[in-house]
């Protein structure tokens, strides 16, 4: 798939919108694993919040890296978009 072109675009807001509706969701779901499990929930729910950005981090490293791919005139490290 050739880089900035409409399906390219297409397949980086699809992953974008995907990881960020994980990120949320587990966020929503974070303190109702602090509350079962007590102050020993805090500690999970730190360790799940991390885990989230570091997520979030490298998928930002991917995109980055993708679009130096693209500027260099190399391939996109974006898989083509599923029908």
């Amino acid at each position: 798939m050739a880089c900035f072109t409409l399906p390219w675009i297409e397949a980086v807001l699809i992953n974008l919108v995907i990881i960020v509706a994980i990120v949320a969701i587990i966020k929503l779901l974070v303190p109702l694993i602090t509350g079962v499990f007590g102050s020993f929930g805090n500690i999970i729910g730190q360790i799940i919040n991390i885990v989230c950005w570091a997520v979030v981090a490298i998928f930002v490293i991917y995109i980055i890296f993708g679009l130096l791919s693209c500027l260099a005139g190399g391939f996109s490290l974006l898989p083509p978009p599923h029908r």
